[in-house]
């Protein structure tokens, strides 16, 4: 795993414009180093905002992927499905290298859901996963093969990435009840 040299302590300062150029490195790299030609899926919602920017920013041909967990989350009774999260993906799964893209790695339950998801569309040659924050508190063997950033944040909040009129992106920290 590659991470930025900086980790947050305060989750507050965090500039995600910033971070989203790191990580636009970073991905450049994992594209320079894959087996063939990447397919980008993000992860609704934050992911597929990153995806749908990074497949511009890189003059990449077509139309990324979003992929969707909502299906097969171990929490789908109480959360159900959400109507904008729905999985699109504009390539053949069968045989390509998938790059999956999303805001915040966390407990890595999203990331298990997102990969059942995939694998119902096909089998892929190989899944490579990037995100704009890793914030440890794993509970699944998941981790991300370029994290722009770490950030340390107590169980009680969490990170959530919106986007403006403009498309810029900013954090915010949301307190659990």
């Amino acid at each position: 795993m590659t991470l930025a040299q900086t980790h947050f302590q305060d989750a507050l300062h965090i500039d995600a414009e910033q971070l989203y150029q790191t990580l636009l490195r970073g991905v450049r790299g994992l594209m320079a180093s894959a087996d063939g030609p990447l397919q980008l899926a993000g992860i609704t919602s934050g992911g597929a905002w990153l995806v749908e920017r990074l497949q511009r920013d890189l003059n990449l041909a077509g139309e990324a992927g979003v992929i969707s967990s909502s299906m097969h989350r171990d929490d789908f009774a109480r959360r159900g499905v959400a109507v904008t999260a729905q999985t699109r993906l504009p390539f053949d799964v069968d045989g390509a290298h998938v790059l999956l893209v999303d805001d915040v790695l966390y407990t890595g339950r999203t990331l298990r859901a997102v990969l059942n998801e995939l694998f119902d569309y096909g089998r892929p040659a190989s899944v490579k996963l990037a995100v704009l924050v890793d914030r440890g508190g794993r509970e699944l063997p998941i981790e991300a093969d370029f994290a722009a950033a770490r950030v340390t944040l107590p169980a009680s909040q969490s990170l959530e990435l919106a986007r403006d009129d403009g498309g810029r992106l900013r954090f915010a920290v949301e307190t659990r009840s």
